[in-house]
């Protein structure tokens, strides 16, 4: 009798993913989805069209004084993304 090499079924799907491609596509998508649980409900409600280009998360802000302080707290937005995700998906965030 042989033993085989067992291997988790998450290590297993991420491998697949990663020869595919899809792994990153994967991640911004899980990145745009924690926003309103990252940044509050009360934030939530004024942004809108999230994207994210070269690294950079664009968000649409439709309350200026809001926006001024989400720009003033970008960096800590930045890391509790991407600790939330896991991986190092955006380094900047745009407010516009």
């Amino acid at each position: 009798m042989f033993k085989r090499e067992v291997k988790k079924i998450k290590d297993v799907i991420l491998y697949n993913l990663r020869q595919n491609g899809l792994e990153t596509p994967l991640l911004q998508r899980r990145l745009i989805e924690a926003w309103p649980e990252t940044a509050g409900p009360i934030v939530a409600k004024y942004t809108s069209d999230l994207r994210i280009y070269n690294q950079t998360l664009f968000i649409h802000v439709s309350n200026p004084s809001l926006r001024s302080n989400l720009m003033m707290n970008r960096q800590r937005y930045v890391e509790k993304l991407n600790q939330h995700v896991g991986a190092q998906i955006i380094t900047d965030i745009r407010f516009r």
